[in-house]
């Protein structure tokens, strides 16, 4: 009898571990809306030093700084959503933005790693969600600001590593660098 209850929990066990697995692998497959796009086009990408490359955002104004085993990583452009805050309009969605993520070189459909989402603000679009007019997501807690430039906010998006992707603490480590730095480009 106890043979059989061990077995039986072993195959919870597996079974669940399976679910959790595929729930990861989920989360952080392309999703409808994302466009992949390779590196930038030449002039784009600039090596900083012999340790790191430059990622440079002529849309939006912001170079960041990844770590030298990232090259070749790509771009996946998609859109956050801000939704109206109160009982009325509870699930409206009143404001969107453009939301830039770096992927990894190394990132596959079989073998996702963590990505390094940066949410664009416009400044009018910040101020009113400081202002808590609408919110993001479910979070108790809003986007972390990395960076702005006149016309941008750039930011974190809360909780975006919640799952504990492949690559999440190297992509920490990379956050904790400060690597997104404001230009403004003519």
């Amino acid at each position: 009898m106890d043979m059989k209850k061990a077995l039986i929990l072993s195959l919870i066990l597996l079974l669940s571990f399976s679910l959790f697995a595929c729930g990861v692998k989920g989360n952080q497959q392309q999703q409808p809306g994302q466009k992949e796009e390779q590196q930038q086009p030449a002039g784009e990408s600039d090596e900083a030093d012999a340790d790191s490359i430059i990622y440079k955002n002529t849309s939006y104004g912001f170079n960041f700084s990844l770590p030298k085993n990232w090259k070749g990583y790509t771009i996946v452009n998609s859109q956050w959503e801000g939704l109206a805050t109160g009982d009325a309009q509870e699930a409206a969605i009143v404001e969107t933005g453009p939301m830039i993520s770096i992927r990894h070189p190394q990132w596959t459909v079989d073998n996702p790693r963590q990505d390094i989402p940066l949410m664009v603000f416009t400044t009018i679009q910040w101020n009113s969600l400081q202002e808590n007019k609408f919110h993001i997501g479910a979070a108790p807690i809003g986007p972390k600001e990395l960076g702005s430039n006149a016309k941008y906010v750039f930011a974190l998006p809360a909780r975006y590593n919640f799952a504990f992707p492949t690559g999440y603490e190297e992509v920490e480590e990379i956050l904790e660098n400060n690597p997104l730095q404001p230009v403004e480009y003519p």
